[in-house]
């Protein structure tokens, strides 16, 4: 018989954090943009904003890309990074993460 010891919470600034430094990792990705009211009744930092319900993660992620990059490889690989990452890291279930390309910038 497995003994329970209590609850596990993760602050959704937390999931924002995690959401955002495995986006920037990504090859491409220059940075996140700044969206005028991204709080509202979510967590949200510059660029990203994530939604708890029902034990299941939701993440929008607004991002300022590389020019002469595939945007739809750029933004399925932003997805899968982003899900295995909070799937590893804190071990909640992924239930989306939305990519919203805002602008594109030439390479430096």
């Amino acid at each position: 018989m497995e003994k329970k010891l209590g609850v596990v919470r993760i602050a959704p600034n937390v999931l924002c954090t995690i959401a955002k430094l495995t986006a920037l990792a990504v090859p491409g990705v220059v940075r996140l943009a700044s969206v005028p009211g991204l709080l509202g009744r979510r967590a949200g930092g510059e660029g990203v904003r994530v939604d708890v319900s029902e034990d299941a993660v939701s993440v929008d992620l607004y991002l300022v890309v590389e020019q002469g990059k595939n945007l739809l490889a750029l933004s399925r690989e932003t997805q899968s990074q982003v899900t295995r990452a909070i799937n590893d890291m804190v071990g909640m279930p992924v239930r989306e993460v939305n990519i919203h390309i805002l602008d594109v910038e030439a390479a430096r």
